[in-house]
């Protein structure tokens, strides 16, 4: 097998593309043999000693993947060779190989193409976790999304608009502004002709006909945090998905209470650890969805494996839309 080892997490220049032996499935595991995997932000991260999860070094980046089952562990009973399956295991994505914890991986039904499972997981738990089980979105309510065209930003527009809310999505471009209500977006506000703070809140203002929005997920953070938080509307919930900006932001405590408003913390990865039946049930549904043709994810480009490099350099320069995939 060959994998992108990180025997340094110094940043992306450090990966080097190894030949490795491949590894024997122990109890509990099975072997992968990688189609696709996608780049998310705590990709790189991880790779920059950044990410709140230090793996032991070296290990092969690379959080979420999709390919068929190579070899099989002892106990493994619901999973067989031959079988699709998609995974976030958090590291060993990018590589043709890995093992994988075969309670992590998720049997693809038919028709799940690799690409798209590949790019699924992650964005989809983490949108519904925030939009579905924290903020208790219901149908009719009104939904800012930050940093919309980005892959978690994506397909929070649509389960926001299978759910019946109405979405104003916000992006730093005319053409991701575009993108988003291209899949389903009402109205979208380009934050970068809306200048940051006073254009902004107008904007928001504007597109709620001055009642705010009921519920903002910010996947962004940094200088965009408190003119959002400042225009939410009455019992508002304030998603914090994570901080693609770089600086966390900090907001003054009056304005939760001059709102009645709520800031809400959003970490599906431990809610998938801690509630695993949930978890497992919101993805059965989400499986669901995509069948139906109610989500699917939205893939920036397909590169191979190979230029994982120049791929992290294009999610650096914040110019993707939706996902970037890498394929074998």
């Amino acid at each position: 097998m060959h994998a992108w080892l990180c025997e340094n997490p110094t940043g992306v220049e450090a990966l080097t593309w190894k030949e490795l032996p491949t590894p024997v499935p122990g109890p509990g595991q099975v072997l992968i043999d990688i189609k696709a995997a996608s780049l998310n932000f705590p990709d790189l991260l991880i790779v920059q000693n950044k990410y709140q999860i230090k793996p032991p070094l070296p290990f092969v980046p690379g959080s979420e993947y999709a390919g068929v089952v190579a070899a099989v562990g002892e106990g493994v009973t619901h999973l067989h060779l031959g079988q699709n399956i998609a995974c976030l295991s958090g590291t060993g994505g990018f590589a043709t190989h890995t093992l994988a914890p075969a309670a992590l991986c998720m049997p693809l039904p038919e028709g799940f193409g690799y690409v798209d499972a590949a790019a699924f997981i992650m964005i989809y738990g983490t949108s519904w976790h925030a939009l579905m089980d924290r903020a208790q979105l219901k149908s009719g309510e009104t939904v800012l999304i930050l940093g919309a065209a980005g892959g978690v930003g994506t397909a929070a527009i649509q389960i926001a608009k299978a759910a019946g809310a109405k979405v104003i999505a916000a992006a730093s471009t005319d053409e991701k502004c575009e993108l988003c209500k291209s899949i389903g977006a009402d109205l979208a506000i380009n934050y970068t002709t809306n200048a940051l703070p006073n254009g902004f809140r107008e904007a928001i203002k504007s597109a709620t006909n001055g009642k705010g929005p009921d519920v903002i997920y910010d996947p962004v953070g940094g200088e965009f945090a408190e003119p959002a938080f400042r225009s939410i509307g009455w019992r508002g919930r304030y998603l914090v998905v994570g901080f693609a900006a770089g600086p966390i932001p900090s907001l003054p405590l009056n304005l939760m209470l001059l709102k009645g408003a709520s800031v809400v913390g959003v970490f599906w990865g431990d809610f998938a650890k801690r509630e695993p039946k949930a978890n497992a049930q919101m993805m059965a549904e989400l499986a669901r969805w995509y069948g139906q043709g109610k989500i699917k994810p939205v893939i920036d480009l397909t590169m191979p494996m190979a230029d994982l490099k120049a791929a992290y350099e294009r999610l650096g320069s914040r110019g993707v839309k939706g996902k970037l995939v890498m394929v074998n």
